[in-house]
């Protein structure tokens, strides 16, 4: 199993990203962190780097039943989502996969909250 489920885009950077976010939100998912990455390492170290965004993707419903089953899986919350535009000017979106992540855990109850946030985000994907 890979730690991400990724779908190159023909959309432009911009327009991706506020495609993911209405899909996500489509599924559930409200962002609580955005991280330009190309920005922040500019600004940190002055280092160029390509457009790269990380989004920090959480539905609320599920992050709950996870937190309720295992109390630590917080340090594996939100699903982060990451557009970036790829050297060769396309763009790609990849979403950490909930089921890799959360069966680290071992705890049934918490593979089933992974497996339905797998079938959204794959589900968000398919729109793109």
């Amino acid at each position: 199993m890979t730690y991400h489920i990724t779908k190159t885009v023909s959309t432009p950077y911009q327009q991706t990203i506020d495609n993911v976010t209405a899909a996500l939100a489509e599924e559930g998912f409200g962002i609580l962190t955005t991280i330009d990455v190309k920005a922040t390492l500019k600004k940190k170290i002055d280092a160029d780097f390509r457009p790269y965004i990380i989004l920090g993707a959480c539905n609320p419903k599920l992050a709950h039943q996870a937190l309720v089953a295992e109390d630590k899986v917080g340090t594996l919350l939100p699903c982060n989502v990451v557009v970036q535009e790829r050297e060769d000017g396309g763009v790609e979106v990849s979403a950490m996969n909930p089921k890799a992540g959360l069966s680290l855990i071992g705890n049934p109850a918490v593979d089933e909250v992974g497996e339905q946030a797998y079938e959204r985000i794959v589900r968000m994907l398919d729109t793109l």
